[in-house]
């Protein structure tokens, strides 16, 4: 029997843990399909290595949504990277935005990334974590995919492959890789990382909010002038 996330007691999700922690990645996303019911999706950034989840994802189901949040501040990298992968991957791309542009957005805020962490805040809420909500209740997804991993900071070192959030299941099938792992999977399948990887970029979002790395800085220190880690779609 398939499972929603309605009936996704905690003795169901200590069993589902346990069992996933043991499967390779590729094991862990058919199974998922398998036992839960949907209908699922996967959220992307189009960041550094997103091409990994991206081709894992759609080798079990080559029309899964993609959800796309567009804060109008990506890097045209980012936008032309979005453009190579969807060609390649064929993907189902849903790109959902806030209802402010980032002009109106300024008029009414003025440059919230600036305003230190109570404005990163509002601005994340405001134009990503609002969007994201508006998107998996547009699509009615039950059950979503994302491609962070334990190494990346040490706010996601604790993340297990399944977790709850908002009354929905979010899996994570690549928590455990090591960027050996994510180097060595884009090699077999011969995918790219993001054009700005060669430049440092090594976490990459908004243009106004993103630094490459550079000697003595940790990975906390490349995203939100190292103010915190996290948008909030991840917590």
């Amino acid at each position: 029997m398939k499972i929603n996330s309605q009936y996704f007691d905690k003795e169901t999700k200590f069993r589902w843990q346990h069992h996933l922690q043991k499967l390779s990645a590729q094991q862990r996303v058919e199974y998922i399909f398998k036992h839960s019911q949907g209908p699922f999706a996967l959220t992307s950034s189009f960041g550094a290595q997103s091409a990994v989840s991206l081709h894992l994802l759609t080798q079990v189901d080559e029309n899964i949504p993609v959800i796309l949040i567009d804060t109008g501040y990506l890097f045209p990298e980012t936008y032309q990277f979005i453009d190579q992968l969807c060609e390649h991957l064929k993907l189902n791309l849903k790109v959902y935005k806030s209802d402010l542009s980032p002009a109106w957005l300024e008029s009414r805020h003025g440059q919230l990334w600036s305003q230190g962490i109570d404005g990163i805040t509002k601005f994340n809420n405001i134009m990503k974590v609002t969007p994201l909500d508006n998107a998996l209740d547009d699509l009615g997804i039950d059950t979503w995919f994302s491609g962070i991993r334990n190494n990346q900071s040490f706010t996601r070192k604790s993340k297990k492959v399944i977790e709850t959030k908002n009354n929905r299941m979010k899996i994570h099938p690549i928590i455990d890789w090591t960027d050996k792992d994510i180097y060595e999977y884009l090699k077999k399948h011969n995918l790219p990382y993001h054009p700005l990887w060669e430049k440092g970029y090594i976490s990459i979002g908004d243009t106004h909010s993103t630094r490459p790395i550079t000697a003595n800085m940790s990975i906390e220190e490349t995203r939100f002038f190292g103010l915190k880690r996290e948008c909030g779609i991840h917590d």
